[in-house]
This record gives structure tokens, C-alpha cells and sequence, in this order.
């Protein structure tokens, strides 16, 4: 029998699907509406007024006066708003930074507005609803929640909030959901991950867990907790465990890790958010991308990727896009960030809608010798190999070794497997295979005897996991890079004695 509150929820989701179509079928004018909104609200602040917004007609007139910034190259302005200076990069002051690590001169301080977290709440809740819309399953909003995230502890800097991005919004569960959430609050305010994931084991075992959200590696954490204190597969724990909600990376090379832990399929739900704005989220189960967020006080641009490091790469709009090219992501938004580059590489899958999907991150690629290899591509390759076979993954990474003690260089892939494959050398063969399907620099490569096939390193169990503790970046919000164009990270497991 159908609850009230579900029944209320199926209403709320096609009116918000309603609104959502409204302006993913306008999407040219819907942003060209966003864009004039930002310039005309930023244009007497300190920087509207340093690149003279007062002039800014057009897309033209901004590349023209606002060239594109990463962090380091904002923090000129990023720091007044710091100290406390109001009016510099949005009217008046942010209501939080969000902290987050990873840059050259240390933790970066990513404003956030009132306008701004409202745009992340709703987005995140729409991802839900237009779910429920699409699947009519709404059972699920009268069981028990779970969202893994950072602590909600925020401290003060100047007056303004301070804190992990997953931490802030634990401030925003809408009251409907307050009663469905877990963990307690006192248990999410644990600093110490795996303390705190141990926690949410015993404050969850006896609950009916309907939906379970967080990052997949961190999930899995969680997941392999609860079989290891139960000896019952997840889905047997939580019978009505229903939707996985997951973002910050791509869930495929996972899939069969998750698929065994729970013991059925479960639906899930992408999402792509962020400190610096929520991006995009999946709205449909059977269709690859996540509808990109057009009307949340976000404005795009896109770089092709391989031109990125040129002088002056060409900027363009939604109306310029391609299927299958990899753009870097550009942002404007209601936060005060300017021509913005998040560092993240996306590809459209889908035009009417705009679907995109994340495919890696500009710095995180491959090319020791010319192939610009991206995410996407091992991610891919990984997928392949797996493909009927009962190998599970746990995680990896990617590096070249462009020095080998005998032969030639070759692309080392550092695995964790939870289940090795039978035969090793026919899934290192399908994977370099796929890889070579995708990227033909790499294929030249292989092909010209300048590389060999790529070869696997065993990873020990919770290796990885072991790795991101020693360098301090357990749990929330941290993930494992794909693959990198140095060996940092191998050398890290090989000193740690992390190799099988």
C-alpha cells in the first residue's frame, strides 16, 4: 500500500520534471537569460568593475575583458574575500567557503552564496525527484537514508562559515527528510573516517535502509563493514535498499564490486557536483549522461581539450558543442567565479537535452610519450576487460614508466582486484586492446614498437585505501586519480610495501 508520502512525492516530482523540461527544451536562451543575470548583478563589485562589466553586451565582450582563471590565478581576489572585504567578487559576502585541498600554494577557499547553495539543495533534490518521476518508484522516501559525507563541524574565518563542501550541505536536508536521515549527527561529526564509517555499521545494521548516497569507494567501505559484521550480502541486510546516489566518479569500473556486495542490481543515480557549483545529474536509467544544469546560476564555456594549452584556445557556448569531443569545463556562476576552470574535462553525450559525462581531469592524463591518454579511456578499457569475466575490481590507478630496468617503456596499472581474473594475460590483452580501440596515439605507439602493452601490478587489499590515509585524504569527499603523468603515486604503494 502506497504511503502518503510517497503518494506526495510522485505529485512534487512531475511538477519539478515539469519545470526541468521547461528549460532543458529552451537551453540556448535559458543560459544566454543566465549570463546577463550574472554580469548585470556582479557589475559593480571589484572585479565587474576591473574587467568593465558595464561593457559586457555578449559572449564576445566577455572573453574579450575575462580571460579564464584557474584558482591560483584568482586568488588575488579570492583572498580579499577572505579577509572580509565585501562587494569583490559577488555583491555583499559569501555565506561559507568551502575548504578544499590540491593546490600548489595549499587549501583552496571556494566561495558560496545564498544563491548558490540553494541552486546545490535543489539540484540534488531534483536528481531524486525526476528519478521518481521517470521509474514511478517512490516506496523508497519511507525508509532510512544515508548521505556519506565529510563532518558538518564548520569553523569560522573572518566571520564567514567555514568547511567541507558535504559538510555545508548537511545543513540544508530539507525538514521532510530530517526524520529518514542517518547517520545521528553526532556520529557524522567523527573527524576520523574509518571511525566513523564503523559507526554508521552499528547505527545502521537493524534500520530499514532505503537509499544509501556518497562517493563508490567510500560506499564500498561502508558496504564491506556491514558483510563482514553480518556475513549476509548487503541487499539481504536492507531488503528494501532500493537507490544507489552516487557522484565524484564513474560508477562502471565499480558495477560488479557493488553488483556482488549487494547481491541484486539496484537502480542509481550520477550526479556532478561540486564546491564551486552542481553541475549536472542523471535523469535517466536508460540513457548514458547526466542532464546538465542550464538554470541554476551557472554559465558555460568549453575548451576542446587538446588545444587547451595553446595560447588563447578558442571559448565556446551550448550552440558550438559536439558530440564525443572532450571539452574543458568553464564556469561563471552565482558564487562570484569567473571564467572559471574546475580542472575537469567533460564530453557531451546528448544535445537535445545536453547530456554530459565526466572524462577525466585536464591535469590527470597520460602523455609521457604523446598518447593523451584520459580517464574516460582506462576507465573504459577496464570495463572491457572485466566484461564477462568474474574479476572484480576494487580500485587503480594508472602511470607511465617510461624508465623499465629491461625493454621498452610500457603504461603501469597498479589493481586492486577483490577477485583476480582466471587468466591474467588474456585481460591484460583485452584491456590493452580497448585501449587501443579508443586512442589511436596510443595504438601508433604500440603499433610502432615505441611502447609495449601495458602490464598489470597487484595491489594488496585496502591498499589504496592504506595509500590515501598516508597522505591524509581518507574518506569524504577524496579520490583516487584514474591515472597521472608521473609516478608519485606508484612510488608512493612501492614505499609503503603496498604491492603484492
Amino acid at each position: 500500500m502506497t504511503s502518503i508520502k510517497s503518494f506526495f512525492a510522485k505529485i512534487f516530482a512531475a511538477r519539478v520534471t515539469k519545470k526541468i523540461n521547461i528549460w532543458a527544451s529552451n537551453p540556448i536562451e535559458t543560459q544566454e537569460n543566465v549570463f546577463k543575470a550574472l554580469v548585470t548583478s556582479a557589475k559593480h563589485t571589484t572585479f565587474g568593475e576591473d574587467h568593465h562589466f558595464d561593457a559586457i553586451k555578449n559572449h564576445e565582450d566577455f572573453i574579450k575583458n575575462v580571460p579564464v582563471r584557474d584558482y591560483e590565478k584568482l586568488k588575488f581576489y579570492v583572498d580579499q574575500v577572505v579577509e572580509g572585504k565585501p562587494n569583490v567578487l559577488w555583491p555583499g559576502k559569501p555565506l561559507y567557503f568551502a575548504k578544499t585541498s590540491g593546490t600548489t600554494s595549499g587549501a583552496k577557499y571556494i566561495p558560496i552564496t545564498a544563491p548558490s547553495i540553494k541552486a546545490q539543495v535543489e539540484a540534488s533534490r531534483n536528481a531524486i525527484l525526476v528519478y521518481i518521476n521517470e521509474t514511478g518508484n517512490s516506496d523508497f522516501v519511507d525508509g532510512k537514508w544515508i548521505f556519506l559525507q565529510g563532518s558538518p563541524v564548520l569553523s569560522e574565518k573572518n566571520g564567514i562559515k567555514l568547511g567541507r563542501l558535504s559538510g555545508i550541505s548537511a545543513h540544508y536536508v530539507p525538514s521532510y527528510l530530517l526524520k529518514n536521515r542517518m547517520p545521528s549527527w553526532e556520529t557524522n561529526c567523527i573527524e576520523d573516517w574509518e571511525t566513523k564509517v564503523d559507526a554508521i555499521v552499528q547505527e545502521t545494521l537493524q534500520e530499514n535502509m532505503t537509499a544509501i548516497a556518497g562517493i563508490p569507494s567510500w560506499v564500498q567501505m561502508y558496504f564491506e563493514k556491514l558483510v563482514q559484521q553480518k556475513q549476509q550480502k548487503v541487499g539481504d541486510i536492507f531488503k528494501n535498499f532500493s537507490l544507489f546516489i552516487f557522484g565524484g566518479v564513474n560508477y562502471e569500473p565499480y558495477r560488479s564490486k557493488f553488483e556482488n556486495l549487494i547481491g541484486r542490481k539496484v537502480d542509481s543515480v550520477e550526479l556532478y557536483p561540486a564546491s564551486e557549483g552542481f553541475f549536472a545529474f542523471q535523469d535517466r536509467q536508460n540513457q548514458k549522461g547526466m542532464l546538465l544544469q542550464l538554470d541554476s546560476g551557472i554559465f558555460y564555456e568549453f575548451i576542446e581539450a587538446d588545444t587547451f594549452f595553446e595560447d588563447n584556445p578558442k571559448r565556446i557556448t551550448l550552440k558550438d558543442v559536439k558530440i564525443g569531443v572532450n571539452y574543458v569545463i568553464i564556469i561563471s556562476t552565482n558564487a562570484g567565479l569567473w571564467a572559471y576552470n574546475i580542472g575537469d574535462t567533460v564530453q557531451f553525450t546528448s544535445l537535445k537535452p545536453f547530456r554530459i559525462i565526466v572524462s577525466g581531469r585536464i591535469k590527470h592524463f597520460i602523455s609521457a610519450f604523446g598518447e593523451h591518454v584520459i580517464a574516460k579511456e582506462v576507465d573504459q578499457a577496464l570495463i572491457e576487460a572485466v566484461k564477462g569475466t568474474s574479476a572484480r575490481v576494487t580500485e587503480y590507478t594508472v602511470a607511465p614508466e617510461t624508465n623499465p630496468e629491461t625493454g621498452l617503456p610500457f603504461h603501469e596499472w597498479f589493481i586492486e582486484f577483490e577477485k583476480e581474473p582466471e587468466d591474467l594475460t588474456q585481460f591484460i590483452h583485452k584491456m590493452d586492446e580497448a585501449l587501443q580501440n579508443q586512442n589511436s596515439y596510443y595504438k601508433d605507439l604500440i603499433q610502432g614498437k615505441v611502447l609495449k602493452p601495458l602490464e598489470i601490478t597487484k595491489v594488496k587489499k585496502e591498499g589504496f585505501k592504506t595509500y590515501m590515509k598516508t597522505i591524509g585524504k581518507l574518506g569524504g569527499q577524496n579520490k583516487t586519480p584514474r591515472l597521472s603523468n608521473d609516478r608519485k603515486i606508484a612510488d608512493c604503494l612501492k614505499k609503503h610495501n603496498l604491492i603484492k
